[in-house]
């Protein structure tokens, strides 16, 4: 099977895998709101808080947001600045369209090799937080694991052609159904 007729599936199982991780990122939402709303009502209630909360919030924060960062690249709704390229004709946008793809790709690839070397070294280290005792690594292999999803994902868009994915429209900003 050729990369024209990878394209549909692979378009139909990332969007799968997306809407799963908006899940299981919404799960991680409610529960760190619910670790918050304990630790307020034990800490101004029965003046007992949970130790380390705090950092199981931000590290599941970290978490979210970089996990978040995959499905926003899938969905093709990052941040752009475009004001003066949607006025160039279709064949400029197009070559500046694959010029920010390389850039993307090449300067995430690069941050994903050092963010390997950073989580590789912690790990043999061993550091932990300071209250929860959690191993320092799991919050900075969010930054490696977000990064890597993107180069997939980025990589996933090539063999779909770059058509918006399923599951979400570029062009309003919503998604869909």
């Amino acid at each position: 099977m050729d990369a024209k007729g990878l394209g549909a599936p692979v378009k139909k199982t990332v969007g799968a895998l997306m809407r799963g991780l908006e899940w299981f990122l919404g799960l991680m939402l409610i529960l760190t709101i619910c670790l918050n709303f304990v630790n307020v009502i034990g800490r101004y209630v029965f003046n007992k808080s949970i130790l380390g909360a705090e950092e199981v919030q931000v590290f599941a924060l970290i978490w979210m947001a970089f996990l978040g960062t995959a499905v926003v690249t899938w969905r093709n709704m990052h941040l752009r600045m475009d004001a003066l390229s949607n006025r160039f004709p279709p064949s400029i946008r197009k070559t500046l369209r694959v010029a920010e793809f390389v850039i993307c790709l090449f300067v995430v690839g690069y941050t994903v090799v050092q963010s390997w070397d950073y989580v590789s070294r912690m790990m043999m280290l061993g550091y932990e937080s300071d209250v929860a005792h959690i191993p320092m690594w799991i919050p900075h292999a969010a930054v490696l694991t977000g990064l890597v999803l993107i180069v997939l994902l980025l990589l996933a868009a090539t063999i779909t052609g770059g058509e918006k994915p399923v599951g979400g429209d570029a062009e309003s900003g919503s998604a869909q159904p």
